[in-house]
């Protein structure tokens, strides 16, 4: 029999905002101010915001005068580092312009950029050689949850993009997010958001990537903020239409003091 996993050491938890394809630059860094209003008020959790591209600088320029608070990330980024790729961004663009995330694998980019597991591992990889904390997405569709197969697209997606990637241990983090549940108001249930991080943290582990924080994303709101951080296993969460109410944002980034400050 197997030796018993020994516990984790509790994580800060992670908050982190999609804002996607949305905002002015006014309103850009109107809500990145009042997420370092937010961050300041709870320093048990850690906050980082994902706006589109072009407002990328803008809200780096709000985030200077408060260093440290709120982390900058992109969206996504393309494998190479330059060249004939029109309408990318290179991983080390996003570094020179403030960002210390990226998003790798979202799911509208799995869609709408036709990525397959193959691409997300590139950027992945990109982002990583650029220095970036990759924040990478997975997660199932309705007909794979209904045809039983949630675990093993999952599990896929997972081991594709972080098997043997040099620089893994470090600088990646995992977010969850059932694709049956983005934009939908419908959201996964915490138990259900726990079973799925227990496969992702199985296969982090075996990638020697065992402090990599696990965030659940789908329809997170205030009123259901508190199931997830209630779970041991749910490490933060990725906020999408929610992370542009900046009250609302505000709610889960406070919802954070609950889980405490890790060690």
């Amino acid at each position: 029999m197997a030796a018993p996993r020994s516990p984790r050491t509790p994580q800060r938890p992670l908050i982190a905002g999609n804002w996607k394809m949305n905002t002015t630059r006014a309103e850009a860094q109107h809500l990145a101010g009042l997420a370092v209003q937010t961050a300041k008020d709870v320093p048990a959790a850690e906050v980082v915001v994902f706006p589109p591209y072009v407002w990328l600088e803008a809200v780096a320029e709000v985030l200077r005068f408060a260093p440290g608070s709120v982390a900058l990330g992109g969206q996504a980024c393309h494998a190479e580092p330059k060249g004939a790729h029109t309408g990318a961004v290179s991983a080390r663009m996003l570094a020179e312009v403030g960002c210390s995330y990226v998003l790798a694998g979202h799911s509208e980019v799995r869609r709408e950029w036709a990525q397959d597991d193959a691409k997300v591992r590139a950027s992945v990889a990109a982002a990583l050689a650029a220095r970036l904390e990759v924040l990478l997405c997975v997660g199932e569709d309705a007909a794979e949850r209904a045809a039983g197969r949630a675990r093993e697209v999952v599990v896929r997606q997972v081991d594709a993009a972080v098997a043997d990637q040099p620089g893994i241990r470090d600088r990646i983090q995992v977010a969850y997010e059932p694709v049956w549940a983005i934009g939908t108001g419908q959201n996964a249930t915490p138990e259900q958001a726990a079973e799925a991080h227990g496969w992702i943290r199985e296969r982090l582990d075996a990638a020697g990537a065992r402090r990599a924080r696990i965030l659940y994303g789908g329809s997170v709101s205030p009123a259901n903020i508190r199931g997830f951080l209630a779970q041991p296993a749910v490490d933060g969460v990725l906020v999408g239409g929610q992370s542009l109410d900046a009250a609302a944002f505000a709610s889960v980034v406070r919802a954070a003091l609950a889980r405490g400050t890790a060690s």
